[in-house]
């Protein structure tokens, strides 16, 4: 049978710490994204979804009505995916890695990197309930756009660069209910800024 994998993360559990401690990233990855894996495994055994890709899983499952429950656990699963992709130990990845292309389409953009920072933070402070805050490529530009619950950019096809978790389950251990804080502290300190100007320079060259 084709199983998919919980992906490892690129890090430590501690290497995020002080801005997410070792004990959320245990329980975020190895409780949380580990439920979404082990549930798609389950629910394509058997089904035409078996032996296919992760996104492949997501996109078809998102067409498909009666496939609800397995859209929520594969775009869940891809999303932690990414998210994790998204995250780097705090001074191993900052802004000084974009490359001139990328930082000069964030200036284009958001006006500078600072500008980026609080469409981030205005955007998942505002944001209500349980979702995601995407980085995205569309439309020849950059945008700071939020999905609900399990929604993901992948459904559309648009290229994602980076993802915040503002699911209570991604925070509230170490901020409580103060997500903003929690916000500002992840993405002036722990945002992958190498990876979101490799996944740029690649989807736009």
């Amino acid at each position: 049978m084709a199983h998919l994998d919980l992906p490892p993360l690129p890090f430590a559990a501690d290497a995020l710490a002080p801005v997410i401690s070792a004990a959320t990233l245990e329980t975020h990855h190895g409780k949380h994204h580990k439920a979404y894996v082990d549930k798609v495994n389950a629910l394509i055994a058997g089904t035409r979804y078996e032996g296919k890709t992760l996104e492949a899983i997501v996109r078809d499952s998102a067409a498909d009505p009666a496939s609800k429950t397995l859209f929520n656990n594969a775009a869940q699963a891809w999303n932690h995916g990414r998210y994790w992709e998204s995250l780097s130990p705090p001074g191993v990845a900052p802004a000084a890695a974009l490359s001139s292309h990328f930082a000069q389409r964030i200036d284009a953009d958001f006006g500078s990197l600072a500008g980026l920072h609080d469409a981030l933070v205005k955007m998942g402070a505002a944001h209500f309930g349980s979702g995601w805050v995407w980085l995205v490529w569309r439309g020849g530009k950059l945008d700071v756009v939020d999905t609900h619950d399990a929604g993901t950019p992948l459904t559309q096809n648009t290229p994602t660069l980076l993802t915040i978790d503002v699911w209570e389950h991604a925070y509230y251990i170490d901020y409580r209910n103060e997500r903003p804080k929690h916000l500002e502290a992840v993405i002036e300190r722990a945002l992958n800024w190498a990876g979101a100007s490799a996944r740029f320079d690649e989807f736009t060259r």
